[in-house]
């Protein structure tokens, strides 16, 4: 797909509506290859040539050479560049958000944590969209850190706790206990394995967590469902009716981070937990979404990206596993318009994404890759990692405590520095040993010295 097919893209998102299977049928039209057509790169010597942008060199030409230069230059620069050009501008905080504690069990899980279960309202009233969140409190020297992530298929699916609310919101299909679209009570418990609550209580952190679709359901409507719908006019000012949304408006990868965000700030007010020991967390394209929250909001204290791959932690311009014109293509939602101009022209991109990572800086961040998860690009989310570590030792940090261009060792984590990494056995997932390495580092980063 070359880059006026993606500028063709980018006009027909802007003009025509966007729903599910016409939307690929349209894009079909103008030359994009189907999702079922693309044949991922998984051959280190066809990856192209390239030279990644520098974070320490200023898009006029002037280097980085401190701290202040970094902080009130380049990396306002480069939240500019990525809001503009890949995920989209989000609105502020909300006016009229409010919060609603629904319950209040003190002796959940056998006496080992409160559960918390709040609602986050985002207008005045009870009408508009909200955003349920589920706390786990261990039942000890409080306040505690937290882990704040979202989670896929609702709350009730990270624990087999009959007591969590049941998401009645719209869900993806091919959940366990998704029917219609819905979920239903066989959902219980279907993700505990990658939410492992009573090892984290056991650690002494919290454990927060909200369904991602309370926010932005996960399909194209045209943004036109979730916040987006109430949302929207802070970012894109007033539209007429047959008005194209601009192309730097959010996309639901930026929603979502914006909720992130809103669940902070109620954690701020719950004297139980420690709101400035909070680590975010996510999975997939949740991971995208954890490190541009990261990103955007320095009151996360740490960032953990878990196989996060293309538009996440991995190089954009290695093409390596998924690329950004196979995920606008599948995904048209989940960017801003105008990423769909670099669609097979990454070269063009005036950012990578060892500098999404470098905006967390000098707070800790850790990635994890898989062996088998060659799609998220394992060597590309460790370069990121590399490539970062600059300007965290601008920043009078440690940075990656690795000096080497080369892929870490399989089931070895480099966990020292103020940039963690490691590359797990095993597939595209979150597993026990992921979760022991995340809880190590922010006992590192998070626990009085």
């Amino acid at each position: 797909m070359d880059r006026v097919v993606s500028l063709k893209i980018s006009l027909l998102r802007k003009c025509l509506p966007q729903c599910g299977l016409l939307w690929i049928v349209l894009i079909s039209a103008v030359g994009v290859v189907r999702a079922d057509e693309f044949e991922p790169n998984y051959d280190e010597s066809k990856v192209p040539a390239h030279v990644l942008p520098d974070p320490l060199i200023r898009l006029d030409g002037t280097p980085v050479a401190d701290a202040e230069a970094w902080r009130t230059l380049r990396r306002p620069e480069l939240l500019t560049l990525f809001s503009e050009q890949v995920y989209g501008k989000a609105p502020g905080k909300p006016d009229q958000q409010h919060f609603e504690i629904l319950d209040d069990e003190p002796q959940a899980l056998e006496g080992l944590a409160t559960r918390r279960q709040v609602r986050v309202y985002l207008t005045a009233g009870t009408e508009g969209p909200a955003i349920d969140l589920l706390i786990y409190i261990p039942n000890m020297g409080r306040p505690v850190p937290v882990f704040l992530g979202l989670n896929f298929y609702g709350n009730h699916t990270v624990a087999p706790d009959p007591n969590i609310r049941l998401n009645t919101r719209w869900m993806r299909n091919g959940g366990a206990g998704v029917v219609d679209n819905r979920s239903t009570d066989a959902a219980r418990g279907s993700n505990a394995s990658r939410w492992p609550v009573e090892m984290i209580l056991q650690r002494g952190y919290a454990l927060a967590t909200a369904y991602y679709g309370d926010i932005d359901p996960d399909y194209d409507d045209g943004f036109k469902n979730g916040v987006h719908a109430v949302f929207d006019v802070q970012v894109t000012g007033p539209l007429a009716a047959d008005a194209p949304r601009p192309g730097d408006a959010w996309g639901s990868i930026a929603a979502w981070a914006w909720g992130l965000s809103r669940c902070l700030d109620y954690l701020a007010t719950d004297q139980d937990v420690d709101a400035t020991r909070v680590s975010v967390i996510g999975h997939s394209r949740l991971g995208k979404t954890s490190l541009w929250a990261g990103a955007t909001d320095e009151r996360f204290a740490l960032v953990i990206s878990n196989n996060s791959g293309c538009g996440g932690a991995a190089l954009s311009r290695r093409a390596y596993g998924e690329t950004i014109g196979r995920i606008n293509t599948v995904f048209p939602h989940w960017f801003c318009d105008n990423f769909n101009q670099y669609n097979n022209d990454e070269a063009a991109l005036p950012v990578d994404q060892h500098e999404l990572v470098a905006l967390i800086a000098p707070r800790p961040v850790y990635i994890a890759s898989a062996v088998d998860d060659r799609w998220a690009d394992p060597l590309g989310e460790y370069l990121s990692a590399f490539h970062a570590s600059p300007v965290y030792k601008l920043l009078g940090t440690p940075g990656l405590p690795r000096d080497s261009a080369e892929l870490s060792p399989v089931d070895e984590p480099v966990k020292s520095g103020s940039i963690g990494y490691h590359l797990r056995t095993g597939k595209h997932d979150v597993t026990d040993f992921d979760w022991q390495q995340y809880l190590d580092f922010a006992d590192l980063h998070l626990r009085p010295k």
